[in-house]
């Protein structure tokens, strides 16, 4: 999804009352807020959909790839969404694969019994 896809979806939840260019300055003017709390090291929680933290990354020492040399990495900061745990999808248990009948897996098929070797 693009910004320009978000500044439609914005606009049609809306309605007719609101036109693109004022979705997107409301988008933008959000989007910046964001921005600028991250770059200060503040954390932004938005109920619902997850937490904008930031991230502190140790110095450390990697390596050239062209030369194998190695190369010192200072430590820095960056920005990192934790997302919420989503509700699971309708018709569906909490299991990767929903809810199975016995004996059956995700593919469709029923385990093979093993052949047994009459003695």
């Amino acid at each position: 999804m693009t910004k320009a896809d978000l500044v439609q979806q914005v606009a049609d939840a809306i309605g007719p009352g609101v036109t693109r260019k004022d979705c997107a300055l409301v988008v933008d003017g959000f989007l910046n807020a964001i921005k600028q709390a991250v770059a200060s090291g503040e954390n932004i929680e938005i109920r619902g959909f997850g937490t904008f933290k930031v991230r502190r990354r140790k110095a450390r020492m990697a390596r050239n790839p062209r030369t194998g040399d190695p190369v010192h990495v200072p430590a820095q900061r960056g920005p990192r969404l934790q997302a919420v745990q989503a509700a699971p999808l309708p018709g569906r248990s909490s299991g990767r694969y929903g809810r199975l009948s016995p004996g059956t897996f995700p593919c469709g098929s029923r385990r093979a019994s093993s052949p047994r070797i009459a003695s």
